[in-house]
């Protein structure tokens, strides 16, 4: 387990696996047939009136961090640095949200996964910490796949429930943006940038419908559609502790699906004739 104390680029995800500390010639030796090369995709958007734009990405370093501890020390698997910006057009309008467009972040990741192939790397899995990047992610994922013939996995955190024995039903149901889960994370990361004494506690009201399932993307919205405050959750009940236990657990999950990636082989899927 990561000490509770988080600093960037200490640990073995950086000291050890960071991509880009390696020299050419480092890059040059190492294997290829079983790398798995990990890009996380993160944002820079509003998180409410209590938490830091850099929120999301700020998570991705966090839980990354925390899986490279828990992953063998012979695994080839390999970091790139977080693309800092998504696409947050939905929070556009709210100060310190800045956000690509669909066509650029889908082109600055077709460039780097273009890059990789061309030193030789057969896997990439694309780590996401944004909702508004789970749609594009998922499409470029196969396009990259037809482009390139890197084998591509996709790998969304949020989805994995490591945070659920934390938080309340309404909160694992409704707490998608700066709620206990993301407020909880970054304050175990970086306390100081969290202003807990302007933490707010706000849920839209979601339609009594399966043809208007929220999480299921039934409907097109943007964050003014939803909440007054930015966020949508409750971020009073966010803690320290349950932060360092969630990153735990996360990191626990992250380590096993990167494992599972880097051994997975798509041949596999063909059956023989």
């Amino acid at each position: 387990m990561l000490s509770l104390s988080f600093n960037r680029y200490q640990g073995k995800a950086w000291d050890r696996c960071f991509f880009p500390r390696l020299s050419k010639l480092e890059v040059a030796q190492v294997p290829k047939d079983d790398a798995l090369i990990v890009l996380p995709v993160g944002a820079i958007e509003q998180h409410g009136p209590h938490m830091p734009v850099f929120t999301d990405t700020l998570i991705s370093e966090v839980l990354l961090t925390e899986a490279f501890e828990q992953l063998p020390d012979d695994a080839n698997i390999w970091l790139l640095p977080a693309i800092p910006y998504g696409k947050s057009t939905e929070h556009l309008g709210h100060p310190g949200t800045i956000t690509l467009s669909a066509t650029t972040l889908m082109a600055v990741m077709m460039d780097i996964a273009k890059s990789l192939r061309k030193s030789g790397f057969q896997k990439l899995v694309l780590v996401n910490t944004h909702g508004g990047n789970t749609d594009l992610l998922n499409m470029m994922g196969r396009e990259i796949r037809i482009e390139t013939g890197l084998a591509v996995f996709r790998l969304d955190p949020g989805g994995l429930g490591a945070a659920d024995e934390w938080i309340t039903p309404l909160e694992k149901q409704a707490g998608i943006h700066a709620g206990d889960m993301e407020t909880s994370l970054v304050m175990s990361a970086k306390p100081d940038w969290v202003h807990m004494e302007l933490a707010p506690t706000e849920y839209p009201n979601y339609p009594d419908s399966r043809y208007l399932s929220f999480r299921n993307r039934a409907f097109a919205w943007v964050m003014d559609d939803l909440s007054h405050s930015g966020i949508s959750g409750d971020a009073t009940q966010a803690t320290i502790t349950k932060g360092h236990a969630m990153a735990e657990k996360y990191g626990a999950h992250i380590a096993e699906a990167l494992l599972t990636f880097q051994a997975f082989e798509m041949k596999s899927l063909k059956k023989e004739q």
